[in-house]
């Protein structure tokens, strides 16, 4: 099963919400990011978010309480860890941030089974403040694309994704998401790949719009025990797919003419 790769968006696709506002209500914050969100970029506001949170006095304990509750399908952790057990290569691609992504998995115990988290950059300063970055810095070289938010392209990384997992012999890649974000990424999948978007979210709708645009196989699903069950389907039916093709080219090379075989002698009587 190395052959295959399973990127996940986080807020609801992982998780059942988004991260960034469900700290910002949780938290007492909404109205004020409300008032804000028609004058900054959401990555910008976010950062600025967290500088009013800890003029208030919360702290990053304040902050760790309140992703601890972040709601989660029962069906998710445990599709995750068979997915990891199956031998996939399980990665994050999210536009929320590295302290509540690293946060929430440390606290489901799943922060080993993924190899590489893509997000924006995040760090505790020596004020006590959490302090959020883009992913890309817009400001001096911004990525170009027009369908995605100036602080994240998630195309970019999907195509370094699929550079690096050729170079190590991977072949499939299984995409799950649920925003307009994802659109872009799953544009980028190619024959052989699975995109498994949430239904009636941005995502399948963008999709549905033109489905013959994207070259992968589309698979939606609602909740937790259908992310789990059609995930796990898709694994094992590349897994028997790949075993297949194995045993065929096995036997190719096994395949002796007969008539090259030694004639047996007769026997004297």
């Amino acid at each position: 099963m190395a052959g295959i790769v399973v990127v996940f968006d986080f807020d609801k696709t992982i998780i059942e919400c988004d991260s960034d506002n469900w700290v910002v209500d949780e938290l007492g914050a909404t109205d004020l990011f409300n008032e804000l969100l028609p004058t900054m970029p959401w990555n910008s506001l976010m950062d600025r978010m967290m500088k009013e949170l800890h003029s208030q006095g919360k702290t990053i304990e304040d902050i760790m309480e309140v992703l601890k509750r972040t709601p989660i399908h029962p069906r998710v952790v445990p599709a995750i860890k068979a997915a990891h057990a199956l031998g996939c290569d399980l990665r994050i691609l999210s536009d929320a941030n590295l302290f509540f992504i690293e946060t929430i998995l440390k606290h489901l115990g799943l922060e080993e089974y993924f190899s590489e988290i893509n997000t924006n950059p995040s760090y505790v300063d020596e004020e006590g403040r959490l302090r959020i970055s883009p992913y890309c810095d817009f400001t001096q070289s911004p990525h170009g694309c027009s369908r995605c938010p100036p602080n994240m392209c998630k195309s970019v990384i999907i195509e370094r994704i699929q550079a690096s997992v050729s170079t190590d012999g991977k072949k499939r890649l299984i995409y799950l998401g649920d925003g307009s974000g994802d659109y872009c990424p799953s544009l980028k999948l190619k024959e052989g790949d699975f995109v498994m978007p949430r239904k009636n979210f941005p995502l399948y709708d963008l999709i549905c719009k033109n489905p013959l645009l994207i070259k992968a196989e589309i698979h939606e699903w609602t909740d937790g025990e259908e992310l789990e069950q059609i995930l796990l389907n898709l694994i094992n039916s590349i897994s028997i797919d790949e075993h297949a093709q194995f045993l065929s080219a096995d036997c190719k090379l096994q395949t002796i003419s007969v008539e090259a075989l030694p004639q047996a002698l007769p026997v004297q009587q």
